[in-house]
């Protein structure tokens, strides 16, 4: 049996895509839920959106429903809105819906300088820790389960 190593440091997008969809055809050979997931329309999104007055973007999350599961990617509110209640009632919006989805759990991620208290707050526990990463930082992974 012949073979070549050879490392790239550039971006090189036909070998990514390569790797990323034989691994993705390995998940789906071992994991229905998996394979489920990726059928169009399996993931349904979840935005909330905070404006102000002038309907200027001031803040909002994005997240993502699939399997009973909502993962929550980015959340964010313009610093002059910080501190007012705003941020647990967007993500009481995000529960609302997701429950309305049949979500039974939701996912985040945080850095240390981020959001871990607030998410512990409102009822998320932290399942992972990664320390040191980004250096002297430790990156969190939290869960909610709902009743």
């Amino acid at each position: 049996m012949n073979y070549k190593i050879e490392v790239s440091t550039e971006k090189y997008e036909a070998f990514s895509e390569f790797i990323t969809n034989k691994l993705k055809e390995y998940n789906n050979s071992k994991s229905i839920h998996h394979k489920e997931s990726r059928k169009e329309g399996s993931r349904k999104p979840i935005r909330v959106i905070l404006t102000d007055d002038q309907e200027q973007w001031i803040g909002g999350l994005t997240a993502d429903v699939y399997w009973d599961w909502c993962e929550l990617h980015y959340f964010w509110i313009s610093e002059a809105y910080r501190q007012k209640g705003l941020g647990a009632q967007l993500l009481e919006k995000m529960e609302e819906e997701a429950k309305a989805k049949g979500v039974t759990k939701v996912l985040v991620t945080t850095f240390e300088f981020q959001a871990r208290s607030f998410y512990e707050k409102h009822g998320f526990e932290v399942v992972g820790e990664i320390k040191d990463y980004p250096p002297g930082v430790s990156h969190y992974t939290l869960v909610k389960k709902f009743a």
